[in-house]
């Protein structure tokens, strides 16, 4: 009875959720009207665990008095349990207290605890019990060799990864992907690209199917290296073995490009493979875009047109890039062209284009037309940006040509962790343009300047800006 008691009481010790008193404290902080945070939930499970596993503790103290020991499957299922939520300590005391009641650990436990130190990157005391388990001449599993394996390469012992790895071939196992993917990537990490291809080739032999993670380990090494011929030559492999080189070339540009000392050998890999037909606009996006990120405009447009001329029909993506690099450079119409491109094509451009090319139209004072493209973009896109969803406030509360609850709106947006921008003060000349008057424009600019949110010269820029806009809208009247 008591044994049966000790294994509900340890069940309940590392899954607090299923006894209601457990959640006492949580559940009066929600009656206070507090805001829990992910962080309150875990700091109370901690210590609710590590409290109840004290007790625990005592239980079993209390069991030995009475000559009632538990077995090794309740020991087992506690050392799961502990693992399970990341008390990997606290299964090595219960490890420990089942080695004082002489109870022989079995297959089961080893295997957990070894993988909860492996996952805590504790690879080494996860290797000592897999030492035990090899004297004990206990049957070990495949997946155990492949979390100390990816444990030892994740500390950048590879060594003792592939000694391992004979053992595991020694031990009549035939080694599954995500070895080879580990093993692969530890040799290329250590500058052993060709000891690493050879691997690659068994694992085709032995019909794995190799994905991106066997891979580009060896790609990058080749790269780095400037062995490019042999960059080729894997492609070719892969092409040979039915696999898909557009979409590993994709995911290779992006890691490579990841770091940006490595854009230069990307944009040199990619001359080589333009020669050999091995283009795509995946790939041209992802090399417009990094060249955007780091400043270099004209050379991001100028994959834009190459292409056009390879032949390539560029997508909705690398227009919406092309918008951003036209609006750095001040060439508004060439973005606003790029934009219609996207529309036309029945696509929607990225976010960070729409929100690029409505700063560009605000910077040159075309407010109706940047106020056209923010509803535009919030009735296409499930979650704009935040300056749009504010802009379009801000133009509801002109409507009152109330001064103060316009800031209101503005000190709101602040506490939302967004500041002010073109956007928000162009809304402001449109909102007042349209229901108030350039007086109460004016005074909102002027509360922003006492406030030191814009400074003497954007007052001058924003006040030009706004009789523009009147007379543009006066003269369109008469016009009419």
């Amino acid at each position: 009875m008591e044994l049966r008691f000790f294994i509900s009481f340890s069940d309940r010790t590392v899954h607090p959720r299923r006894n209601s008193k457990e959640q006492r404290p949580l559940g009066t902080i929600r009656r206070i009207g507090a805001k829990q945070t992910p962080s309150d939930y875990t700091e109370y499970r901690h210590r609710s665990v590590k409290g109840r596993v004290e007790e625990m503790f005592e239980v079993l103290k209390r069991m030995r008095e009475n000559l009632c020991k538990p077995d090794v499957f309740a020991y087992t299922a506690m050392i799961r349990m502990l693992v399970s939520e990341g008390s990997v300590d606290a299964g090595l005391r219960v490890w420990d207290e089942m080695k004082c009641d002489r109870i022989e650990p079995d297959v089961v436990a080893y295997g957990i605890l070894v993988m909860g130190l492996c996952k805590e990157g504790r690879v080494e005391r996860g290797y000592e019990l897999f030492k035990e388990m090899k004297r004990k001449k206990l049957l070990i599993d495949r997946d155990i060799y492949r979390v100390l394996i990816e444990a030892f390469v994740a500390v950048e012992n590879v060594r003792s990864a592939c000694d391992l790895w004979k053992d595991l071939v020694d031990s009549g196992y035939i080694a599954d992907l995500r070895i080879y993917n580990a093993v692969i990537k530890g040799l290329c990490n250590e500058k052993q690209v060709d000891k690493a291809y050879e691997l690659f080739q068994v694992a085709v032999k032995e019909e794995l199917e190799p994905d991106f993670e066997t891979l580009n380990p060896i790609m990058v090494a080749y790269v780095v290296k400037r062995r490019l011929d042999d960059f080729c030559s894997l492609l070719d492999q892969i092409v040979k073995y039915g696999y898909h080189v557009e979409d590993y070339l994709s995911q290779f540009f992006r890691f490579l490009c990841a770091e940006e000392e490595r854009i230069t050998v990307a944009l040199d890999v990619f001359d080589v493979l333009k020669t050999k037909g091995q283009g795509s606009v995946s790939v041209y996006n992802i090399l417009m875009e990094v060249l955007y990120k780091i400043g270099e405009i004209q050379k991001s447009l100028s994959l834009l047109s190459e292409m056009k001329d390879h032949g390539f029909e560029p997508d909705s993506s690398s227009y919406s890039i092309a918008i951003c690099c036209f609006v750095e450079k001040g060439e508004i119409q060439e973005a606003c062209s790029c934009h219609n491109k996207v529309i036309e094509m029945s696509c929607i451009p990225s976010v960070p284009a729409y929100l690029s090319l409505a700063k560009g139209l605000c910077q040159t004072g075309e407010i109706d037309a940047a106020m056209m493209l923010v509803r535009e973009c919030l009735r296409n896109v499930e979650s704009g940006p935040m300056e749009f969803k504010y802009a379009l406030r801000v133009i509801h509360v002109c409507k009152e040509c109330n001064v103060m609850k316009v800031i209101e709106v503005l000190d709101e947006m602040k506490l939302e962790g967004s500041s002010p921008n073109e956007v928000i003060y162009s809304a402001i000349i449109f909102g007042m343009s349209k229901h108030g008057s350039i007086e109460a424009a004016k005074e909102v600019f002027s509360e922003l300047k006492d406030r030191k949110d814009l400074t003497e010269a954007d007052i001058v820029v924003y006040d030009e800006m706004l009789i523009k806009h009147m007379n543009k809208k006066t003269s369109d009247l008469v016009f009419l």
